[in-house]
């Protein structure tokens, strides 16, 4: 067959996130979107920003060939300082330059660009489990091997220990995602400093060089806990940050990747980000949503909607007996299947009309993700079902 073969398995076996969220759409015109209650895609329910309407109106009034022309490959220098600016005021001076960031189209193309600048064939890339699963189709594009190390079974921290043993001379990177998708655990700074305590033994052990990349689009969404600033506790750290759910703008696909003036490869670095962009087609994010970022990228989230949300799901499905990982960031729920096979519970619940998701995509088995950046009603409504789900089993 003439066709590229990874990229058809790829085609064939479609993301579980995409699929369940396709049947609750399907659902929802065959029986009522209030009867449906679709836990599945971090698609943010909360409005953007009243600040993210006057930028684009405001930018609408460009000429035309500023306001739809090409921008620089790496981004408008004046959006590009706003974030360096934004950085240095809120981790310290010093923390970027206009020059260290690399506009993308969100975080799916900073990380992709990332991984492209970092690795080598032949590579490893260190995920910790449960994880994003489309870090495994970008790692392996790269042309690196995805290896799943899992998480502290009780905290869902990062287990340092497993780490370390699964460090090799052809580790090129380890991916931390903190606040944490799909457990929404945020990872302790006392976590991220053994982290790099660990990997700073490797590399002088191996002789190698192992990077942080640190991948960041729920940075904004936390409830009364430190995120700690990744950079800070280790060197060789890259950035990587989406305001798809800071900004509730997961369709205009704007981000960026940072590579901070710690990291001792910084100016090969830089250019090879570039590089990788260019490599892929990631040149010249959205121009109106550049200049929109440069208006808002001090523009906070709204927390206090996501924490009304968490606060209603986890105090309903513990009065019901469920038992889920307290989360402290993004806003989604590690809840514990009432069956070993998280499939068969998925099914349960689909019967339903509840749709989490498996656990299984994610490394780990046993487990759903509910994302509650629904509605508010939603999760009121769909509390009766998950009591008819929990009875079942009794």
């Amino acid at each position: 067959m003439s066709i590229n073969q990874k990229s058809y398995a790829y085609g064939a076996q479609k993301s579980a996130i995409r699929e369940i969220s396709a049947y609750a759409q399907e659902r929802k015109a065959q029986i009522g979107a209030e009867n449906v209650f679709d836990f599945s895609l971090g698609n943010p329910s909360i409005p953007a920003p009243d600040a993210v309407r006057f930028s684009i109106e405001k930018n609408l009034s460009l000429p035309a060939t500023l306001l739809h022309g090409y921008t620089p490959a790496p981004g408008l220098p004046a959006a590009r300082e706003a974030v360096a600016a934004s950085l240095c005021r809120r981790f310290g001076d010093g923390t970027a330059t206009a020059a260290d960031l690399y506009l993308t189209c969100g975080a799916a193309a900073s990380l992709s660009i990332t991984l492209g600048a970092l690795v080598n064939p032949g590579d490893e890339v260190i995920v910790i489990a449960p994880y994003f699963p489309e870090y495994r189709v970008w790692i392996e594009t790269a042309g690196a091997t995805c290896v799943e190390v899992m998480a502290d079974a009780t905290t869902f921290q990062i287990d340092v220990p497993a780490v370390a043993a699964a460090l090799t001379e052809r580790t090129k990177a380890v991916i931390v995602n903190s606040p944490n998708n799909p457990v929404g655990s945020v990872y302790a700074r006392e976590n991220l400093a053994a982290l790099a305590d660990a990997l700073r033994s490797a590399e002088e052990r191996l002789g190698t060089q192992v990077y942080v990349i640190s991948d960041e689009p729920y940075r904004e969404i936390a409830y009364g806990v430190e995120v700690p600033w990744v950079p800070s506790v280790y060197e060789r750290t890259i950035v990587c940050y989406s305001y798809s759910k800071s900004l509730s703008l997961p369709g205009e696909r704007i981000g960026w990747v940072l590579v901070p003036p710690t990291v001792p490869e910084h100016d090969e670095l830089v250019l090879a980000v570039a590089g990788a962009g260019r490599k892929l087609g990631y040149v010249c994010a959205p121009a109106l949503f550049q200049r929109v970022l440069a208006d808002c990228v001090d523009v906070p989230s709204d927390v206090a909607a996501y924490d009304e949300n968490r606060r209603a799901l986890t105090e309903g499905l513990s009065a019901l007996g469920y038992e889920f990982i307290e989360p402290e960031g993004a806003f989604y729920l590690w809840v514990k299947a009432l069956e070993p096979d998280a499939g068969a519970f998925f099914e349960r619940a689909r019967a339903l009309e509840l749709l989490p998701v498996p656990s299984d995509s994610f490394g780990c088995p046993g487990w759903v993700r509910v994302g509650y950046c629904v509605s508010h009603e939603t999760i009121v409504s769909s509390l009766p079902a998950w009591a008819k789900l929990a009875e079942s089993y009794r």
